[in-house]
């Protein structure tokens, strides 16, 4: 069965997530940011979620995670929780 591992940055509204998006792609850190800005509590971790397999996340999220370019920053994300970047670091099929 597939699996993944991903880290994300979640904040509350599309504007501050296409910013953060920015920064990191401008060349900051992603787990800097993370810990400085994200409202999950994986945010203290650098935004490390761990491993995971189809069906443990959101929706939205999964979608991401199990179909998007690794190593890649993909955003903003909107699930029932607010807006998500998410960087894919590992998958298996």
């Amino acid at each position: 069965m597939a699996k993944a591992s991903a880290r994300h940055i979640l904040v509350d509204d599309k504007s501050s997530c296409e910013v953060l998006k920015s920064r990191i792609e401008a060349g900051e850190d992603f787990a800097s940011i993370a810990r400085e800005y994200s409202n999950c509590p994986s945010g203290q971790e650098g935004g490390e979620l761990g491993e995971f397999r189809p069906g443990q996340m959101v929706k939205e999220f999964d979608e991401v995670v199990f179909s998007a370019e690794l190593g890649k920053v993909h955003g903003p994300v909107q699930t029932q929780f607010g807006f998500h970047l998410i960087e894919i670091t590992a998958r298996t099929a």
